[in-house]
Order: structure tokens, then sequence, then C-alpha cells
């Protein structure tokens, strides 16, 4: 393999409201953003595709050589910064979706310190200077993506799993819960949206950054979205992670007369048994799986109500000071390895959980619920988990899903209605109506 050389550049602050959106012009653009913050990238400088059961820790290894024998300037030595990789995981270790890690040729950056432009390349005869990355970051900003409008009539339909099938697997999840072995299980279904006009992918990134700012806007290979929960985050030897579990649709509310929103999101949501005890699944199997690698762990003991543009949900902040292991802590892609799936996305316990999926699905979730975002030369890096997002099948045909935990006290109905809840930030930035 040709060894990459990389130059990364201090750009000084973001002048623009918007921030990194700002780059965020060409439809094939790799982003993570949140809070106007994170990373744009074009081009592609290196891949690796792996699948099964092996499929993190083959990337791990790939992504530590490629480090290893990098030539990389870079004067900021940040999280982010220098040599830097995008990556989307299958949920499954089954699933035939090839799992990747791509290297892009052009990275913009911004965090609350600054912002910065990395230049990759795996051409020998090409020298990468800080003026050869402007001049290639604005190439590829000269071919700006057109913005589309529909040309007719766009449709939404049933994917893989129908509405009635979904609602009879949650009939039978609940039923093989309630005879013991599991506590929890968590089902997905997916929606096919056929386009009259091409997708117009950066349109719809900008759209959800901007409506669901509390989230992450990822774009990876084709698999894009918003997601609300963070798998593991590392930074300078720190993981951090978010965990959701519990849902409340805010478009389907029973209020009491003068409660506000907060107060009834708290009343509903914090005051129920089952969705505190959703929540307490989902909070105990992040931190069983990350305290093996940690010195000290720190969660709140009660969740906070977090609020979206369409839902509410039951959320958890976990840290955690990473432990040394032969002089080094565990990088962000060996971390995302070790908590995936985590009970929010797959149920517990974990193995039974998974095998039930596969049983009761009849999908191949492809990336949904796996990890999403970057990684660094340096192990830092943001993995989100694949949610409110869809894939990019053909530039007319995008694959939607939305998933939910299911408890004992869980019913079909419920579910099924809690699935568009979260079908709807896609739906609505695609332009699309139920």
């Amino acid at each position: 393999m040709t060894s990459l050389r990389s130059v990364t550049v201090d750009l000084g602050g973001l002048s623009s409201s918007t921030g990194i959106l700002d780059y965020l012009v060409r439809d094939d653009a790799h982003c993570w953003i949140r809070h106007g913050a994170g990373l744009v990238a074009f081009g592609e400088a290196a891949r690796f595709t792996s699948s099964g059961p092996e499929r993190f820790s083959d990337a791990a290894e790939w992504w530590q050589e490629t480090a290893r024998t990098a030539e990389v300037e870079n004067v900021l030595s940040a999280p982010g910064t220098g040599l830097v990789a995008f990556g989307s995981f299958a949920f499954s270790k089954t699933s035939a979706y090839e799992s990747r890690l791509i290297v892009p040729r052009i990275v913009v950056g911004a965090d609350e310190s600054g912002s910065w432009l990395t230049l990759i390349t795996n051409d020998d005869g090409a020298e990468p200077t800080a003026d050869a990355a402007r001049a290639e970051l604005a190439g590829w900003l000269e071919e700006v993506s057109p913005e589309h409008g529909p040309d007719g009539a766009d449709t939404l339909h049933p994917g893989q799993v129908s509405e009635e099938a979904y609602m009879a697997a949650v009939a039978a999840g609940v039923e093989r819960i309630a005879g013991g072995g599991l506590t929890k299980l968590v089902l997905a279904r997916d929606l096919v949206a056929d386009l009259s006009s091409p997708i117009a992918t950066a349109q719809v990134l900008r759209e959800l950054a901007a409506r669901y700012h509390d989230c992450w806007t990822y774009s990876v290979d084709g698999l894009i979205g918003s997601t609300p929960e963070m798998l593991i985050k590392v930074e300078d030897n720190v993981a951090r992670a978010r965990v959701l579990a519990g849902t409340l649709d805010r478009a389907n509310t029973h209020k009491i007369e003068g409660e506000s929103d907060a107060a009834y999101a708290e009343r509903v949501l914090a005051g129920s048994e089952k969705q505190q005890h959703e929540h307490e699944i989902a909070i105990d199997s992040l931190t069983r799986k990350l305290q093996p690698y940690t010195s000290a762990m720190t969660s709140h003991s009660e969740p906070f109500v977090l609020e979206l543009p369409n839902v509410w949900h039951l959320a958890s902040d976990v840290s955690a000071d990473l432990a040394l292991d032969g002089g080094r802590t565990p990088s962000s892609l060996k971390l995302a390895e070790a908590v995936h799936p985590t009970a929010a996305v797959c149920g517990s316990p974990t193995e039974a959980a998974g095998d039930l999926i596969r049983e009761l699905e009849q999908m191949d979730r492809g990336p949904y619920a796996g990890p999403v975002g970057w990684t660094d030369g340096a192990g830092n890096g943001e993995w989100g988990i694949a949610l409110r997002g869809a894939v990019v099948e053909t530039p007319t045909r995008v694959r939607l899903y939305a998933g939910c935990g299911i408890v004992e006290a869980s019913t079909p109905e419920a579910e099924l209605a809690e699935t568009w809840a979260k079908f709807r930030p896609m739906i609505e930035s695609l332009g699309l109506r139920r």
C-alpha cells in the first residue's frame, strides 16, 4: 500500500454564523457536524472494507498501520487534525453490508478554538503544502452541487418490513420477553422513498444540521442522517457517550391544561416505569461494556429529558478516564467495537437479543444502528449510532430505517407509531409526505 502524506493548515476562526455548514455544498461530501462545528471532507485517498465478526479489528489494524506509515505535517495536533478517516460499520456480524473506513483527500474542520484544512495524498510525486491544500479545496468548492426541487410525484412505501409484519414482530417479541431469557429487544423496519429527481444530499444534510443542531449530522459514503446518540467519543484519553432510551412523540401530546412542554415530557417520560426501565437497561449495557477500559467513570444517576424537534428522549451522559494498556489508551475504534451494540439499539442480554432480531425482523439492517463517524491518527474520534437516517441506494432511491425498544409492557400499535415519529426527520428533510 502506498504511504499517505498529509499537511494541516490553521484557518483561524470561521467568520460565518453557520460555521462548517458553509462548506457542505457537494452531494458527495462526507461530514460530521454538530452546533456548526465538526468535519466536512471531499474525495478519497484510501479505502478499507471488511465484513463479518472481525470487521472492527480488521479496520483498526489497517488504520493503525496506515497512520504509522504516513508522513504527517500537523502544526495543530488537536483531535480531528492530521490524518483522518470517516467510517461506517454494519450493525450485525452477519450483515452483507461492507463496513468501511475512507480517508478523504481534503478535510475542513472546526471546533470552539478555530478551524483547519487538511490535504491528504497517496501520490508520491505530489508535495502536500499549505498552498496545495488551499488550491485543492477551491477546486472542490467550484463544483457545487445544484439544489433540486421535485420534478414530479415522489413516493414513500414500505420496504422489507411492512407495518403489519412489524406489529407482528413486536407482539412476538413481547411474548418472548414475558417468557424469560431477555428483558429488552429492539426491532426496526424500513421505508423506501422513490424520488422524481436525484436527491440533493447536501441540501438534506444542511436542513438536518440546522433543525437538529443538538444531534450529530453525518454523511459517509451514502449513509446520511442526524443521530441523537453518541456511542463513544475519545478525546485526550477521555471517553464520552450519550445514551438514549425512552421516547415520546412531540406531535401527539395529551397535556394537562396549562402544562408546559417541558413539564409534560418530564411527567410522561421520567414518570413512566416502562420508560425508566428501558433506559436503565440501556445505560447499564453501555457502562458495563466500557468499564474494563477505564480508570474512573461518571454517569448521572437520573436521566434528563432531551428535547428534539420531533420527539423527547430520556438521555444520560457518561464520561470516563481511559486506563493505560501497554502504555497506551484504547483508540476510539477499539472502544466502538467494545461497546457495540448497546441495549439501546439491540436489547439485553445482547447475544440473545441479536439472535431474536435476526429471527423476527426479517431484514438486513446494513449500517442502520451501527457505528458511524470518524477517527484520527492519534486514536481520537467520534462514533455515533447511525439512527434517524437513510441509505442512498441510487440517486433517486433512498431507504429509511427506524426502530424501537421493546419491553414486556410494549404494545405493537404504540411501537409502530413511535417508528413514524423517528422517520419524521428524514421524511421532512427529503420534502416527502407520509
